[in-house]
């Protein structure tokens, strides 16, 4: 499960891309780094790692 840092820092993320009308093509938890990424766009990918902090690629 997300953590309670990943889903606030989700929540700004989405936000951000709405604000700028970007779409977000995929978002994805993954289990085993517990890491939550998301796709904005076609060239903007998005980690947030379980403790809220994010890394924009």
């Amino acid at each position: 499960m997300p953590t309670t840092e990943q889903l606030k820092t989700f929540f700004r993320i989405c936000v951000r891309a709405s604000n700028l009308l970007r779409t977000i093509e995929l978002t994805r938890y993954d289990t085993r780094s517990q890491r939550i990424v998301i796709l904005i766009g076609e060239t903007i990918q998005v980690e947030i790692l379980s403790n809220g902090e994010e890394l924009i690629r």
